[in-house]
């Protein structure tokens, strides 16, 4: 067992150090990541502590064979299911936290909703009780009287959280985009700036409407892709039942949370495809579970 899961002081250092990583990255522009053409990308839906599809997810990406693979994860935390109303998901925030201090600028966790709503206190189900209580407990469950050291820590290591992955090659990644019925409200500029407090919180702060908007119609998306200059959008959020899905006119959507959990790798080095050629190119996490490699051996 990983000496941080029941030390608070170490738990807090590791997160401490992948948040500044995440802060100090050359590529890091105001709240996004920038990444040049070169290499390859891993991009995946929401995790929600599945640690077998990580363990399949890294696999995929390699990220041990060149320093020019890259990975993009979210929504870590707050799985459909506890014990006893204990979620110990901290310990995959541990895990990816350690992943982004071995692989620098290769690891790119991104801000979504329920991250934010634990950072900042926001309640929020996914259907199995209040996650921000659940979670709260697992960090007691683990911590003991130091569980708001840890708690603190959380709080660092979310906050240093991009809000978006672009690439030089006309892609973004990140947990979802706005809807239309919050347009009128949503700060189109805040990928160019530092986030601040407001910006986590409803019902208008530009992280928290970005990080929740499902449903967006053709002409949104395309009007997002102008203003940001984007041609292909990947996200997460809503739930697919095959894993992946293309919604017209550019948005791929991804799960990585589910039996038939998928990810994309993207060459980086041209333009990118459009988003029915990345779906059709997703793979299937299962092919990568441990045993299934193992038993193909």
């Amino acid at each position: 067992m990983r000496h941080w899961t029941n030390d608070a002081e170490s738990f807090a250092r590791l997160l401490g150090r992948a948040a500044e990583a995440m802060r100090s990255s050359p590529y890091r522009r105001g709240s996004v990541v920038r990444l040049p053409r070169r290499g390859r990308i891993l991009a995946t839906g929401d995790l929600h502590d599945h640690a077998v599809n990580l363990a399949a997810v890294l696999r995929l990406a390699a990220l041990e064979q060149s320093p020019r693979n890259a990975l993009v994860l979210h929504e870590l935390i707050h799985p459909d299911w506890c014990e006893d109303g204990v979620d110990r998901s901290y310990r995959m925030l541990g895990r990816v936290a350690e992943l982004v201090v071995e692989y620098p600028w290769q690891v790119h966790p991104i801000l979504a909703n329920h991250e934010i709503a634990q950072f900042r206190r926001q309640p929020i189900t996914k259907g199995s009780g209040d996650n921000v209580a659940a979670f709260d407990a697992g960090l007691e469950w683990g911590f003991g009287d130091d569980a708001d050291v840890a708690a603190a820590a959380v709080s660092e290591f979310i906050r240093a959280m991009p809000l978006a992955i672009r690439t030089d090659s006309g892609l973004m990644i990140s947990h979802a985009l706005p809807s239309d019925a919050v347009m009128r409200r949503f700060d189109l500029r805040v990928l160019e700036r530092e986030l601040d407090d407001e910006d986590y919180d409803g019902p208008d702060g530009a992280a928290y409407l970005m990080t929740w908007g499902r449903n967006q119609s053709p002409g949104l998306l395309a009007q997002l892709a102008a203003e940001w200059g984007v041609q292909t959008f990947v996200v997460g959020h809503t739930h697919v039942a095959d894993g992946v899905e293309f919604r017209a006119p550019n948005l791929v959507i991804l799960n990585s949370d589910t039996d038939v959990g998928k990810a994309i790798a993207i060459d980086l080095e041209r333009d990118v495809e459009s988003a029915e050629k990345l779906v059709a190119n997703a793979w299937s996490l299962m092919e990568f579970h441990p045993k299934a490699t193992e038993n193909t051996q």
